[in-house]
């Protein structure tokens, strides 16, 4: 079997979907099944290994309270050109960006799959857009996954299979082994953010939550890890309300990421809207890391029904969100059980159970 991974967005910048499409790569690798991924070129100067094949251009927009991409091949004859040489069993699309997909859509003789990881919840004019391609759809598509219940109401009209396959990680990458960075030292608790400084993350929503809990104790620390649009504006309030210990690491990547969730003792995500699944919450379970947030629709979803619950505020609450830090800041022995389970818990979406789950998709479509 060949599979040709299909992202529409830009592997220039880190990215859930960008991890996924790696993480089920890898594990297909492993198993002897050939991938390829294609990726639309957002920089002159993007170069990739040969498993990566750059095919149309990425425009980043901005959209929702985030970056998105606008993905397009001006060269029709490239998409037929690489489709023949790789002669795919399956072409597995992730998201569906116009007017790219629809390009590769329309030139594919392959079995064709598409795993949904919008959440539209703020952007209904998606699904308008993708309800005008629903003969489209539903002539050339064999399955739809969603990595939740709802990313599947993007393609409510779609007649032929569908699942629900979350996100998966890798246990190797995360986990509780990882070295801690020695700069931070142990004598303060650690809180950490990592994503990007934009709207829909909420940064200043957990900025304002670390001057209500700074007031009251002094031994907490706050890193934060990402660039964004918003940066500037997060660190003008921090300078303004004089908050001490809130350290700008910027981006960071590769494996000094797993080290910031191993030098962590809380991490948080005050993401307030469009979160599908939660990949952050689970690297850091899976480093053994108590995890906070906001109960966005993807966060619920990960930890419904489960003790995680308890640790997700009202969006865009800092006071709620301030409480449910300080239940841990204060309680060392609820951070260690904290942590045990969210290890427990991410051990159910090893790569290794997802991909499984999805080889099993793909026989039940063809």
């Amino acid at each position: 079997m060949k599979v040709g991974f299909i992202s529409f967005h830009s592997f220039a910048n880190p990215g859930g979907v960008k991890n996924h499409i790696l993480g089920l790569s890898k594990e297909f690798e492993k198993r002897g099944i050939e991938t390829k991924i294609i990726v639309p070129r957002r920089k002159l100067w993007e170069k990739y290994d040969k498993n990566v094949i750059l095919l149309g251009t990425s425009i980043p927009i901005n959209v929702i309270g985030t970056q998105g991409d606008l993905v397009f091949n001006l060269n029709p004859l490239a998409i037929k050109r690489v489709l023949k040489r790789e002669q795919f069993d399956v072409l597995h699309f992730h998201n569906f960006i116009a007017p790219s997909a629809i390009q590769i859509l329309e030139k594919s003789d392959s079995l064709n799959i598409i795993t949904s990881h919008a959440n539209i919840e703020a952007a209904p004019f998606i699904k308008k857009m993708i309800g005008n391609l629903n003969n489209l759809v539903n002539r050339k598509v064999s399955g739809i996954i969603g990595v939740a219940p709802f990313n599947l109401d993007l393609f409510d009209r779609f007649e032929g299979c569908k699942e629900v396959i979350p996100n998966g990680i890798d246990l190797l990458d995360f986990n509780p082994s990882i070295k801690r960075l020695n700069k931070f030292d142990k004598e303060k608790i650690n809180i950490l953010f990592l994503g990007r400084i934009e709207e829909r993350k909420g940064l200043i929503y957990l900025l304002k939550a670390y001057k209500i809990l700074k007031k009251k104790h002094n031994n907490i620390r706050l890193i934060i890890v990402g660039e964004g649009p918003l940066k500037n504006e997060c660190q003008e309030y921090v300078q303004a309300n004089k908050l001490e210990d809130v350290f700008w690491e910027g981006k960071q990547t590769g494996k000094i990421v797993a080290q910031y969730y191993s030098t962590c003792d809380i991490y948080c995500s005050p993401a307030i809207f469009g979160e599908s699944f939660g990949i952050v919450l689970l690297e850091a379970m899976a480093s053994k890391k108590p995890v906070v947030a906001f109960a966005n629709a993807g966060y619920k979803e990960l930890l419904k029904e489960t003790k995680g619950e308890e640790f997700l505020a009202t969006p865009r609450d800092e006071v709620e969100l301030s409480s449910k830090l300080e239940k841990l800041i204060v309680d060392e022995k609820l951070r260690k059980e904290m942590g045990e389970w969210g290890l427990k818990e991410a051990e159910k979406y090893s790569w290794d159970k997802v991909a499984d789950r999805v080889l099993n998709f793909y026989k039940k479509c063809s």
